[in-house]
């Protein structure tokens, strides 16, 4: 059982990495695009990669 339960963390690891990438991918883009605000959806990755990160924190061992 452990082993799959590290399994997951892992997984929400790179889960949590993945929402970074896109959120910097975003912001640069906004940028790019002369915007002076900060994307709405990032805000919802930020929140998204936090709940994401506190699970794995849950499972670790």
């Amino acid at each position: 059982m452990d082993d799959r339960i590290d399994d997951i963390r892992i997984r929400l690891e790179s889960i949590a990495e993945e929402l970074t990438d896109v959120s910097v991918d975003l912001l640069r883009e906004a940028v790019e695009a002369g915007e002076t605000k900060r994307p709405e959806i990032d805000k919802r990755l930020a929140q998204a990669r936090r709940a994401v990160e506190k699970a794995s924190r849950a499972l670790e061992t």
